[in-house]
Order: C-alpha cells, then structure tokens, then sequence
C-alpha cells in the first residue's frame, strides 16, 4: 500500500514538474498565459454607461494622509452623455483604471477647492482621459483660482504634452486635447446656488460651504432623471449643504474624527513632533461623522455617504470608533465609503444599488 501511495505522490510531482518547466522555460506558452491575463483586465464596465439610470463611483475616498486603502479626493459621475470627475486628488486614475471605468467621452472636472489633495491627480486623468480620444481641451470648472491651477498645470506639463504629439502623431493625441479649459464658476454669496451647467437633462449646481480659510469652497448637486446626489467637498458642519442638498438620494460628505485626531496629536507632540500642530488645527475646518449625520438628516438625504477619511482606518474596530455617537443621530441609511463604492440610482425609483468594484 505504502508503495502505491509513494507512486501515486510521485506521478504528481512529475507531472507538476513537466507543467512548471512547461511555463517557465517555453515563450509560447508564456505569452498564452499573459494573453489571457491582458484579455480579463482589459474590459470596460459598461454598466456606468446605461443612460436609465445616475452612477457614481467613488475613485478616492482618503486624505492628505497616507492611506494604503485609499486614494486622494475623487469621484465619477456618469449621467446620460456626460461624464464628470468631482475633484482629482492623487491615486484617482490609478483607481479609475482598476475598476476598468471608460473616460474618453469625459465632459469636465468639477474642483471644489484647489487643496493639494483635490487637484494633484489632475495631470493623470487628463493624459489618460487624452489618450482614450478626447480631442478638446479639459474643461475644468471651479471657484475663481481655477485659471491659476489651470495655467500652472497647462504649463509644468507643457514639454510633455510636446513628447507624446511628437512621439505618437497629432492623430492620435489632437494638440488641442493636452490643454485645460478653466470655466469659472461664481457663487456671489451663501444664499446662492448657481446652475453652471445644464445639457440633456444634466443639471449641475454649486454653492459655497465653510472651509475658511479657502474662501471660496464649494459643493455640488448633480441633478439627471429625477435622481440626485450631493458633495460636500471640504466643510465644516455648514447648513447650507442642507438647504441645497434638501431630497438628495446620496449625500457624500467629507468626515473627520476629533476624537481620533486628538489622539493622533497627543502621541505627535509626545515625541516633539512639529506636526501635531496640524492635527489641532485642521479639527476647525472639517465636520466630524456626527456633525455629517445631522446635517445629512436635516437635508432628508436618503443615503449619507462618507469620505475624505481622517484618520486612516486600518481595521474594523477602527471604523467603529470613527463612527462613535453617530447611530444616535441617524440610525440608518449611512456607511462609510471606500474606493470602489459604485452607487447606481436608476431612474423613475428611489432605489440606490451599491456595487463594490474592488
């Protein structure tokens, strides 16, 4: 019996022998293999196309802070024809690539502010948004400061953009696609919400909330087939994302823990590090998860999404402590966000479908 057994073992250590030296030692069978590999990565979800419904999908929901887990600020919205990136923060595109999300028929990006974790992916989504065949320059729409952020990037990557029309032909990257066109968009005061753009029944407002002192910030209402969503970007606790987020389906609100970064601040100064005066002080312009709850509620926001992470959470008691007091302000209807948190919202229903892409 021993005997059969040992042969048995044998046979099968050959034979993985033979498959191993098969694929290490032959390129035909290689290239088989990363054929197959490149055919399974190379689809495109078409799903965020289906012009019967609103889609987002969340492309980074971190901070300045390093976070593994997560990306800097960004978001996509497909709606109909029009598709729109909500900031692009570093890490976005790299996100928006994994979950295989088309961008070549991309309409714009919406900035709410011009913090570095905003607008720092910016060259990555034009370059690859360029290279999947938009001809026109880059809308970028944001408060006044957007010329600046527009110009300076327009410039820095000015030799590049030279680089690959040189490399590749102007059929392919058109001139005018390296570009950015910077549209201001004017908020008088907090009373105001300006409709900035509204095309085959896409219909996008902007309104100021507080995230002095970056003055102006905004946030944003994507209207499309009855169906709504709402971003906060960087705020304080601010009424005004109630008044203009009132009815929305999804309500994506930034959110910090004080109670985390206290922490975080404490242990920094501890060891005579500098920057545990940054921890203080950033508590004074960010809402924290309790403070997004209420206002989430006052708005009547169906779902509250949250995003902009701080601090990190590596782990699920972590998350329960970011989330300490807010199941006694809203007891459901919330959850924290995470990349690849894809929300479909389908029109004529209130039915919000999350989809996790990762």
């Amino acid at each position: 019996m021993k005997g059969l057994v040992s042969a048995a073992v044998a046979a099968v250590l050959v034979l993985f022998a033979a498959g191993f030296a098969a694929i290490w030692f032959s390129p035909s069978v290689q290239d088989a293999m990363l054929r197959r590999v490149v055919a399974a990565n190379m689809t495109f979800n078409e799903a965020v196309l289906d012009p019967e419904a609103l889609h987002v999908v969340l492309c980074g929901t971190g901070s300045p802070m390093p976070d593994p887990d997560r990306a800097q600020s960004c978001a996509i919205v497909y709606a109909g024809e029009h598709v729109f990136v909500v900031d692009a923060g570093l890490g976005g595109w790299d996100r928006l690539a994994a979950f295989g999300l088309p961008v070549g028929n991309l309409s714009g990006v919406l900035l709410t502010h011009f913090h570095s974790d905003h607008i720092s992916g910016l060259p990555d989504i034009a370059l690859n948004s360029w290279a999947s065949g938009r001809r026109e320059p880059l809308a970028l729409y944001g408060p006044p400061g957007v010329e600046t952020v527009a110009a300076g990037f327009d410039l820095a990557y000015s030799l590049d953009d030279g680089y690959r029309i040189a490399h590749h032909g102007p059929d392919f990257f058109a001139a005018d696609g390296a570009n950015y066109r910077p549209i201001k968009v004017d908020v008088p005061d907090r009373e105001t919400g300006v409709v900035f753009f509204d095309e085959a029944g896409v219909k996008i407002t902007a309104f100021r909330v507080s995230h002095e002192p970056v003055e102006p910030a905004y946030g944003f209402r994507i209207d499309y087939k009855g169906r709504s969503v709402v971003f906060s970007g960087d705020t304080k606790q601010d009424h005004n994302l109630a008044v203009f987020g009132e009815g929305a389906d999804v309500m994506i609100h930034e959110a910090l823990a004080a109670h985390m970064v206290d922490l975080l601040g404490e242990g920094l100064a501890a060891r005579g590090d500098r920057r545990s005066k940054v921890m203080y002080d950033i508590q004074n312009y960010h809402a924290t998860p309790v403070e997004a709850a209420a206002t989430a509620n006052e708005a009547g926001a169906k779902l509250l999404v949250y995003t902009h992470i701080v601090p990190r959470l590596p782990n699920a008691l972590a998350e329960r402590v970011f989330l300490r007091g807010v199941s006694d302000v809203r007891k459901r209807g919330m959850m924290i966000g995470y990349d690849g948190l894809y929300l479909r919202l389908p029109a004529g229903s209130e039915k919000i479908e999350t989809i996790d892409l990762r």
